[in-house]
Formats: structure tokens, sequence, C-alpha cells
């Protein structure tokens, strides 16, 4: 490579940020038994598959669950990835667009602290649950000691699929490079001292949900993201949760109804849910491994959350 290449190569970042949770996909709801299946199947599973390709990654930990199983934190800080924070807890009930700021602050004070005392080291990045936030979350995330952020999808466009969607209506104008948030908005700029990661999606999301359900349409958005990022200061970051590469026994349980709007039931707990299915276990281990393989071959460096500084353009 020349010069010129050589600073685009090492420009090229790809961020493999994973959820770990206990929510089901299969029967839907939190379940310890799920808890357990990531723990034992899905966490050593994708572990394993960035030991195969030397590859770190950043991991957000749901705080009650790294409490009851604190060896799914352990696991991950020995191998070298990032331990950050996904929430003290994935009830829907008390989602942080719901929650006014004291309770958020108390939320990430403790789960904060939870993994911190199992890592032994700062716990400094956090993702919402479902990426839902609200005008208080960036000041609690400050107050709290966190330093980045990654529950932004900027220009997503099935967030009407989701829980939460009036206010994911800002990721419509929502940046796309890495930068610092406003203090009463996580979608736009500012100078709260809170750097935004958002999480990559052209249209589609970047995720491991679409990458089962549309293969085709990631692969799609994979190329328009490598277009958009490959000589830019804009960052790869592509979402999976470790029980997507496993699967479960089917309960044959009623769907949970997570909202009393029939119309965000129907799209959000009923079609979400059947979607979902597609392509759980091995398929999605193969499809998983195609998208890593794929930012390799094309030079990219895989690198965690707290390794962007945030102050580029």
């Amino acid at each position: 490579y020349n010069v010129n290449d050589t600073k685009i190569v090492d420009m090229r970042r790809c961020i493999m940020t994973n959820d770990v949770e206990t929510t089901s996909i299969i029967n839907g709801g939190l379940r310890v038994e799920t808890g357990d299946r990531v723990w034992k199947e899905g966490l050593p599973l994708i572990l394993d598959i960035y030991a195969k390709y030397n590859i770190r990654a950043t991991f957000f930990f749901i705080a009650k669950y790294a409490k009851r199983c604190p060896e799914i934190v352990t696991m991950v800080h020995k191998a070298g990835h990032e331990v950050a924070l996904h929430g003290l807890t994935h009830d829907h009930k008390l989602s942080f667009d719901t929650m006014l700021y004291e309770l958020q602050l108390e939320h990430l004070v403790e789960g904060k602290k939870i993994l911190e005392d199992i890592a032994g080291e700062e716990v400094v990045s956090f993702r919402s649950p479902a990426l839902r936030v609200n005008s208080d979350t960036p000041r609690a995330l400050v107050e709290a000691g966190f330093r980045y952020d990654s529950s932004v999808a900027p220009q997503r466009l099935d967030m009407f699929m989701s829980l939460g969607s009036k206010n994911k209506m800002q990721w419509l104008k929502a940046p796309r490079t890495p930068y610092e948030t406003a203090i009463d908005n996580l979608a736009r700029r500012g100078n709260s001292g809170i750097i935004e990661v958002p999480v990559s999606s052209f249209g589609a999301p970047y995720i491991g949900t679409a990458m089962r359900v549309a293969p085709r349409l990631t692969k799609l958005t994979r190329s328009l993201v490598y277009c958009e990022t490959k000589d830019t200061n804009k960052v790869v970051n592509f979402l999976i949760h470790p029980i997507e590469l496993i699967t479960e026994p089917q309960l044959n349980e009623k769907i949970e109804r997570r909202s009393k709007n029939p119309i965000s039931y129907l799209l959000s707990d009923v079609i979400r849910h059947q979607l979902k299915l597609k392509n759980l276990g091995e398929p999605a281990v193969k499809l998983f491994e195609k998208e890593i393989e794929y930012w390799l071959e094309n030079k990219y460096d895989f690198v965690t959350i707290k390794d962007i500084n945030g102050k580029e353009k």
C-alpha cells in the first residue's frame, strides 16, 4: 500500500457489539432458563468465534443477570473483550425511556458497580435495553460516570416494529459518525462528554436479527455501510445477541403482551416475534461468520466501543 492507502486501511474500524441478556427469542419474556443457556452455550460459542478470528469485541451485560451468573462477565473479561452495561434489568416496564432521571441514575450506578466488582476494572460504556432512552438519559450517564453510549441507530426505519418508537423518531436526524452528544438528547451533537457510537444502519439495521430474517437485504446493507465507512471516520457497529446462535425448546406459551396499544402489540410483539424465529442456531453461526470474514477481507480493524475517541468529524 502507498502512504495514503495505509491511512485509509488504518481508518477502517468494525465493532462487534453483543447484548447479553435473558430474553427468550423463541418463548418471549425474561427467563432464567434462557440465561443459563446463554451462559453455558451461547456465550462460550460466540467467544470461540471471536478467538477463531482473533478479534476483540464489546459485551453489554444486564447487571442483575451478571450478579446471578458472574461467570458470564469473567469469561468475557479474561478473553480480552470490553465489559459494558446493558442496564440493571431488561424488564420492559423499567425501560429508560419511561424512567425519571433519579431512577435512571440509580439503575446506572448500581449496574455499573455490579459489573466493576466482577470484572475488577472500570465500566465506561452503556447501551440501553431495546435502545430505549429519553432526554434524561445523557445527564444520568454523565453523573454515573459513563463516557460512551451505543443506543442510537441513525436513519433506521424499522423502529415502528419496536417499543418506544415515538422517542426513536429522533434517530432520523442522528449523526452517523461517533460524536459527543447533547446533554438532553443522545441523538444530537453537543458537549455532554458522552460519546455516542451509533449502531450501523442504512434504512435497514445492521444487526443479528436482520441478518437472520433477511440475509440478502443484510448483504446489501453491509455493502452500503462498507461504501460509507471505507475511507471516512464512520465506524461499523454490528449488534448481535449470543442467544441468536443457539436454540431453545418451544414451550408453546402465549406471546407476552408488552403494549396496551393494539397496533403496537401487533407490530412489536406478534409480527416481530414471528420474524425473529428465522435462522436461529447453526444457520445464524454461519451467517455471522460470513459478516466477520467480510470485514477482515476488507482490512478492517476490530476494536471496542471504548477505543473510539469521539473527536472525529
